[in-house]
């Protein structure tokens, strides 16, 4: 019966069920994966950029601190007897190298360092404001007093107007023979514009509280009584220069009829004349006349940084008064 039996099933072999198909990747828009890469590379540009800016203002400020603490400290210190020298270089005005406030600074270190033999005035100027000069001039006068020191003014290319007013301040005056000396005089200028505006057919507005408000305006006739009034005020200023030059002159000078007329001469004529006392420059009168052949410069420089920081606070000042006047016209 056993033979009649069926074989024995052989054991079910397991076979590797076929993976199911994945899916296909999502297809990516090749414009979106650029705008993608170019908005990363532009915020990292941007990052760059912004430390950068960052590090550049950091660096600025610095210098401009470091040069403004620097600014103070222009003149070495020596123990050593020596002559005190001052610039007075280019226009003399409020905001120029040669205005009363630098200056003045300089002119007092000089005249308190104990070891500074005298304080010689290098002058190289056309002249400026008389403000400015006088407030030179009556300092200069009250220095010497006080510290019982000479003062000399040594004149290279020119020492004109203004220029001159300080100048007379000065115990002796050297100049070189093609110097140019002189132009005691006032002047106030300007223009018209009045037949100008005639003839395009242009009137003039002007609206003052005051009868004179609106004196020397280039855009208006002058009358008469206005012109009378400044020409007056030249007048009187002028005294004040020539009374200024006497005093400091003293009977040196051999006035002429053209001598307070505004003239100029050379430095040969300007000795002659008693305006200048001889002929030299620098190192002349430190070796020659002061008797101290060492010459340290007191003179304020306008460093770089002093000049960035100038320019910032005009931007900053000429930004509110445009604003201030935008606010109102009247003024």
């Amino acid at each position: 019966m056993d033979d009649q039996l069926p074989p024995p099933m052989p054991d079910p072999v397991d076979v590797p069920a076929k993976p199911a198909p994945s899916a296909a990747p999502a297809a990516v828009d090749p414009a979106l994966a650029l705008l993608a890469q170019e908005f990363l590379r532009d915020r990292r540009a941007e990052r760059r950029w912004r430390v950068f800016f960052r590090l550049m203002w950091l660096g600025v400020a610095g210098f401009l601190v470091y040069g403004l603490w620097a600014q103070g400290k222009h003149v070495a210190t020596t123990a050593a007897p020596h002559t005190a020298l001052v610039e007075v270089r280019g226009e003399i005005a409020s905001d120029s190298e040669a205005s009363a406030e630098l200056l003045l600074s300089a002119l007092r270190d000089a005249f308190k360092d104990e070891h500074a033999a005298a304080v010689v005035l290098r002058i190289n100027s056309p002249g400026g404001s008389p403000v400015q000069a006088g407030i030179l001039y009556d300092e200069i006068t009250r220095l010497k007093k006080l510290h019982g020191k000479k003062v000399y003014a040594v004149v290279e290319e020119i020492c004109a107007s203004g220029a001159y007013y300080i100048a007379a301040a000065a115990d002796e005056i050297y100049v070189d023979k093609a110097s140019l000396v002189g132009s005691i005089g006032v002047l106030m200028d300007g223009f018209g514009f009045t037949g100008v505006m005639e003839k395009i057919g242009v009137e003039r507005r002007l609206l003052t509280a005051g009868e004179n408000k609106g004196m020397l305006d280039p855009f208006s006739p002058l009358p008469a009584k206005q012109r009378a009034f400044a020409q007056s005020m030249l007048d009187q200023i002028h005294q004040q220069f020539i009374a200024v030059v006497r005093e400091g002159r003293g009977k040196r000078l051999k006035e002429t009829p053209e001598m307070f007329s505004g003239l100029f001469w050379n430095g040969e004529e300007a000795v002659k004349m008693g305006l200048a006392d001889d002929f030299g420059n620098l190192d002349y009168v430190a070796r020659e006349i002061v008797k101290a052949e060492d010459v340290l410069d007191y003179t304020p420089r306008d460093n770089v940084a002093e000049r960035l920081a100038k320019r910032f606070g005009a931007a900053i000042g000429s930004g509110a008064v445009k604003a201030l006047r935008e606010m109102s016209p009247i003024r």
